[in-house]
């Protein structure tokens, strides 16, 4: 939108940021050539999150990437008529996204402390963006321990609607069962998951991390979830976490939604009360669970 903004913002105009979208949408279209996966993230109640992000949603899906928007909602002390404008756009993307997953700013006060100002909160939301982003991504682009094919990963996010995030970072004796629980506890979200059909889930850690380790946080997950949805699992190995694990668990596939019980967690924050069926890949075959990546050919084999 360089003519029309000339290079600033918005103004907290909706139309705006959608106008300025739609002049910029050729170099918009020629920056998401051959993506095959697109993430959207955005501030939803501002000009440009608001009225951009759904046009950008559009031309990714019309360039074929699967789409999904990783977006937060504001905090209430922003106003009532910025929350509504973030309403508003949330109704929008949903409709040109292939999954959307909304954290509200608000449920950024159950993990922070009472010493951290307003600058540190909203650092926080952008970091739970970015550590929502990375942990999906991950999963696909980063060689690890096990590995998820793309296609699994469709299998989950494809027209998957709203979806539910949820992350557990934990270290110590016990991190990664801590950061699995912290992964389906958190005070961030808006519903429980139960009922969800498809859940994706990615565990990192750094090179002290163990199969033990895995296995224990896998289990955490796999008990909590219905046996009759489906999971997709990744692990992935960062030398910078040496001494923590995360946790990073998207779930998908609701038909309803009820209120979150908001338990909060002394280890990181995660998703309310999931029901799913884990599968794992043959790294783990003495452990009694399959992981993801290998079930296809085993199905194959099967039959």
């Amino acid at each position: 939108g360089a003519k029309l903004t000339k290079g600033r913002g918005a103004g907290a105009d909706p139309e705006i940021g959608q106008r300025a979208a739609e002049e910029s949408k050729d170099e918009i279209s020629n920056a998401l050539k051959g993506a095959q996966m697109v993430f959207i993230t955005a501030g939803m109640g501002g000009g440009t999150g608001t009225g951009a992000a759904p046009v950008v949603a559009e031309l990714a899906r019309q360039a074929g990437a699967l789409t999904v928007a990783v977006v937060t909602k504001p905090f209430t002390f922003e106003g009532q008529r910025r929350l509504q404008m973030a309403e508003s756009g949330i109704d929008e993307l949903k409709k040109k996204v292939d999954t959307i997953i909304t954290i509200p700013n608000d449920r950024l006060l159950k993990i922070v402390s009472e010493k951290e100002n307003i600058s540190e909160a909203f650092r926080l939301a952008d970091d739970v963006l970015r550590n929502g982003v990375q942990g999906i991504s991950e999963i696909i682009t980063v060689p690890g321990r096990i590995n998820v094919d793309f296609a699994d990963v469709q299998t989950i996010m494809a027209d998957a609607g709203s979806a539910l995030l949820g992350i557990g970072i934990a270290s110590g004796e016990n991190r990664a069962v801590e950061a699995a629980r912290a992964a389906i506890s958190s005070p961030l979200l808006e519903a429980s998951i139960d009922g969800a059909t498809g859940v994706l889930f990615n565990i990192t850690g750094g090179n002290d991390m163990t199969l033990i380790e895995l296995h224990e946080a896998a289990r955490i997950i796999s008990e909590a979830v219905d046996p009759e949805a489906q999971i997709i699992f990744g692990s992935v190995q960062d030398d910078r976490m040496e001494g923590e694990i995360r946790i990073t668990v998207v779930a998908t596939g609701f038909q309803q939604t009820a209120p979150s019980p908001l338990e909060e967690s002394e280890s990181g924050f995660g998703l309310g009360a999931l029901k799913e069926e884990i599968t794992f890949g043959s790294a783990l075959k003495d452990m009694e669970l399959e992981p993801a990546i290998f079930r296809r050919s085993k199905s194959i084999e099967q039959h």
